[in-house]
C-alpha cells in the first residue's frame, strides 16, 4: 500500500505534520501568506527529504462536521498539486471562516493562487 504505482499521488500519515512543536516552529520560524479562504505557513526543507502538511481548523471555522469538510478540501488540493511545488517544504493550511461556504474548486483555486503568490510553484508548472 505504501508503494506508489504510475506517479500516483498520495499523502500517506507519515507526510503530515502532527506535533505540537513542529507547528509552532513553523510558525515562529516560517514565511506567511493570507489568500481567500486559507492560511498558509512554510518552511522550505533541505533536499531530499519529504514534503510535509499539517491543516489547522478551529472552532470558528462551524461545526465538526464543517471543520472535517474544510480540513478534506485543504488536503486534497495539496494533494492534486503537491507535484507542482517547488520543492520540499513544510507547509501548515489553516482555515479561515469563509472556507465553510465554499465549494472543493474555490479551495483549490485559493490554494493554487497562494502557492503562486508565495512563489513556491515550480517553475514549469
Amino acid at each position: 500500500m505504501s508503494a506508489s504505482p504510475h506517479g500516483r499521488l498520495a499523502l500517506p500519515h507519515s507526510r503530515r505534520i502532527k506535533q505540537g512543536r513542529d507547528f509552532k516552529r513553523l510558525r515562529d520560524q516560517g514565511r506567511r501568506l493570507v489568500h481567500g479562504c486559507l492560511i498558509m505557513n512554510w518552511l522550505t526543507r533541505p533536499e531530499g527529504e519529504v514534503s510535509r502538511l499539517g491543516v489547522i481548523t478551529s472552532r470558528k471555522v462551524g461545526n465538526a462536521v464543517t471543520r472535517s469538510r474544510a480540513r478534506r478540501f485543504l488536503r486534497e488540493a495539496y494533494r492534486l498539486h503537491q507535484k507542482q511545488l517547488s520543492g520540499p517544504l513544510e507547509l501548515i493550511l489553516i482555515a479561515r471562516p469563509s472556507i465553510a461556504e465554499k465549494r472543493f474548486q474555490d479551495v483549490e483555486n485559493d490554494f493554487l493562487t497562494a502557492v503562486r503568490r508565495a512563489r513556491l510553484a515550480a517553475s514549469a508548472a
